[in-house]
């Protein structure tokens, strides 16, 4: 992977910013967005600290729900650093714990703003580049929820099944062209946003609930996750496109 150019959204923080890790220690070249400035410079300092073989680190300010916005993140990378090789669309929100008629409209308005049409504006100009390259790899962020449904869980558990349907199709305009585009669907994962969500006092949302879900009766940690992107991103997985990989504690498997 040395020399190559990687952008990850919602890379300041949990899975992205554990994926950024991984690959700028080999050698990646790794841009990472988001909304927060202060984060994504603490982000930015870290990463250059174990940057190996010349790579570098850098962050763009960006809200995904602007397409003109990813538009011109992927213009300013490609400036920068001459082609993007790599994607990881990770930004991501859940903001609700609730049946559907409990739910709140525009929560779930927001996380298709976010989860659907950020993936979709982002994936729409990697995937043009890429094509001008003749060559490139995507992953997007799904879950456990994206595969299933999830009780308490139904307005993100359907944009999640979004990211899934449009991976797999994107991966299939493109299969022929030198553009691979996968995704992951983690279970629950020890995040800072999982962490508070814990600690909210939500009798349906505790630590031993979820942990049970899995097989393994435990929540995952950001590296495993992290592990299974850059996988899918490297030249090993030269023959894997179209394909949703479950990292979950065996959650997939009951």
């Amino acid at each position: 992977m040395t020399h190559q150019v990687a952008l990850i959204t919602g890379g300041a923080s949990g899975i992205g910013l554990e994926t950024a890790r991984k690959l700028i220690g080999q050698g990646v070249t790794v841009v990472i967005s988001g909304r927060r400035q202060e984060a994504g410079d603490a982000a930015v300092k870290e990463l250059q600290s174990i940057a190996r073989d010349g790579a570098q680190a850098r962050f763009i300010r960006n809200d995904v729900t602007d397409e003109a916005a990813a538009e011109a993140m992927i213009d300013q990378i490609v400036s920068e650093f001459g082609r993007l090789d790599m994607a990881v669309n990770n930004a991501g929100i859940s903001n609700e714990t609730a049946t559907i008629e409990g739910s709140d409209s525009d929560n779930f308005r927001a996380m298709i703003d976010t989860n659907i049409l950020g993936l979709y504006f982002d994936m729409k100009y990697e995937i043009r580049q890429m094509l001008k390259q003749g060559k490139g790899a995507i992953v997007n962020l799904a879950s456990i929820a994206g595969l299933n449904g999830m009780p308490w869980a139904g307005a993100y558990s359907a944009t999640k099944h979004a990211v899934a349907g449009l991976t797999k199709s994107a991966a299939l305009d493109h299969a022929a062209q030198g553009v691979r585009i996968n995704g992951v669907a983690p279970g629950a994962v020890r995040t800072d946003i999982i962490a508070k969500q814990l600690e909210g006092g939500d009798d349906n949302y505790n630590e031993a609930n979820i942990s049970a879900m899995h097989p393994m009766n435990r929540l995952g940690r950001p590296e495993e996750i992290a592990n299974g992107i850059a996988w899918l991103l490297s030249d090993e997985a030269s023959f894997v496109t179209g394909h949703i990989l479950s990292i979950d504690g065996g959650f997939q498997a009951k």
